[in-house]
């Protein structure tokens, strides 16, 4: 097929080969090629709807046109991987918000209208969303694709260019996009940067205009620190100990079933998987039935089933394995829902069974790390306070999950709990709008996208003021001399506040 472009600046330039920057001067290959993005934005700073528009459908030709190839890619990163569930969380699941973001991004991009009394004064002002300039995209690996492709739709929606980077940890895919990017893409719109570490770490230190990161909190945390020696705003989109709180009146058997399996999702590598489940003391038993009953259902086998996720590599199914061992260890009691007459998987496969673990500790590590794999945790409690109080203690997570109907004390959760979003009843539902902003909150992240989220997020909203007055308003009133009028005035000025404040307060 023929790719149509909308020439935007920077065709013919010379720009160096991102692969460049694995093999030579990481540090000077990148800056080279954010140099090539950032003489292209001064050159069109404020991109039209119709070239947005166009570079979003050039990235949705991208992964629409191969997107068999990337799923194969995926895959073969994983090791073992089911294609549907890949082609469905990859690439379907980001369809419908990409498509909402290009049909509403005329009206995101209009010029807001302020003081529109002041027209008899002589005065105007107005609000316009601008691009910030070129966005770095560091990718993870757990969502290589989905996880690339959706932070920058969202800024060719704000008119920006951007750079990707990446996970090392699935080169596969790294490099597929890589070739495919430069099909689509002038580079000067668009560059994948693939590389090991020392790539990752130049990239975080470039002077971009805005850094947009996808991973756990503690590599988010060095992403900003190294952001902040160029002032350079981030978006973390991080993790955590997603919890659920099961209550009294749910279906527990329907509840079991859903949250074991939310937990399965891509093997349980998804940062708003459950990670921790709050089930009342007196239903432990019947939960854990539950569950593992779904998980049989669901996994008749694991060893040998292409379609059950292995852990990504060898080191994060070392750190799984190793929090299963340390709760056992500890005393937690070890569910392994092997299927029958079949060996748990081991090493070779880096597959970890569906596990069930109850009895955890506040010195197991389990008790404070995100699991990120295959493994849930059940607790138990007397009342919701408890389970309130708990959650208190610890960092805020991404998501946090209610099983049961709407009540007051689902509400009393919502107002007295702190996460990036909360979902009732079922798996992320808290994503499905498309317009809903999505992110976390604390060490779960900071900043949101997804629909306008996404675009204002990527936007700078530049305040644009002026009048056409004879006489000056701002200056007469901060520059001496100042008459008895000016003083009189500001006194009369404040003593009507204070009144006002002070009648207010007596309301209360």
């Amino acid at each position: 097929m023929t790719v149509s472009h909308i020439s935007t600046a920077g065709s013919g330039v010379a720009v160096p080969d991102p692969a460049s920057a694995a093999t030579g001067d990481a540090a000077e290959s990148l800056r080279e090629l954010l140099d090539v993005q950032r003489a292209a934005h001064r050159a069109d700073p404020m991109p039209s709807v119709a070239v947005r528009r166009n570079r979003i459908d050039r990235l949705l030709a991208l992964v629409l046109d191969n997107s068999d190839e990337l799923v194969a890619a995926i895959v073969a990163d994983f090791g073992s991987k089911s294609r549907t569930a890949t082609l469905s969380t990859e690439v379907v699941g980001m369809l419908s918000n990409i498509e909402h973001t290009r049909k509403n991004l005329k009206k995101w991009m209009r010029t807001r209208k302020m003081l529109r009394g002041s027209r008899l004064t002589r005065l105007s002002a107005e609000v316009v969303p601008s691009p910030l300039g070129v966005v770095g995209v560091i990718g993870p690996w757990n969502f290589p694709l989905h996880l690339a492709i959706m932070p920058t739709a969202a800024a060719f929606a704000a008119g920006n260019r951007v750079m990707i980077k990446m996970s090392e940890i699935t080169p596969n895919t790294a490099e597929t996009l890589k070739s495919l990017a430069a099909k689509y893409f002038d580079p000067a719109e668009l560059t994948v940067v693939t590389g090991d570490l020392p790539v990752a770490t130049a990239f975080s230190q470039l002077p971009f205009d805005h850094i947009f990161f996808t991973g756990s909190p503690g590599v988010g945390k060095r992403i900003q620190a190294a952001a902040a020696a160029n002032l350079v705003p981030v978006t973390l989109e991080l993790g955590g100990k997603n919890p659920v709180v099961v209550s009294r009146d749910a279906d527990l058997d329907e509840a079991a079933q859903r949250i074991a399996l939310g937990r399965m999702v891509n093997g349980g590598q998804v940062c708003v998987c459950p990670d921790q489940v709050y089930v009342p003391v007196e239903s432990l038993d019947a939960f854990v039935t539950s569950a593992a009953k779904a998980l049989r259902k669901n996994f008749p086998t694991v060893t040998d089933n292409p379609d059950y996720p292995s852990c990504v590599n060898d080191a994060n199914y070392r750190r799984v394995v190793s929090l299963v061992d340390d709760a056992r260890d500890k005393g937690a009691s070890i569910r392994v829902i092997a299927p029958e007459h079949q060996r748990e998987p081991g090493p070779e496969t880096r597959k970890v069974a569906p596990t069930l673990i109850t009895g955890i500790t506040d010195e197991m590590t389990i008790a404070h790390e995100e699991i990120f794999g295959p493994v849930l945790g059940v607790h138990t409690y007397a009342h919701i306070t408890e389970v309130i109080a708990a959650l208190d203690e610890q960092p805020a997570p991404l998501v946090a999950y209610w099983f049961g109907p709407d009540t007051a004390d689902f509400r009393d959760f919502v107002r007295r709990t702190r996460s990036g979003g909360v979902a009732r009843n079922e798996f992320g539902i808290h994503m499905l709008p498309s317009d809903a902003p999505f992110g976390g909150v604390g060490n779960s992240g900071m900043g949101a996208y997804h629909g306008k989220a996404g675009f204002d997020r990527l936007s700078h909203f530049r305040s644009v003021v002026g009048t056409d007055a004879p006489m000056r308003i701002t200056t007469s009133s901060a520059v001496p001399p100042f008459g008895t009028a000016t003083r009189k005035g500001m006194d009369l000025m404040l003593l009507r506040e204070r009144r006002r404040v002070r009648k207010r307060l007596r309301m209360v």
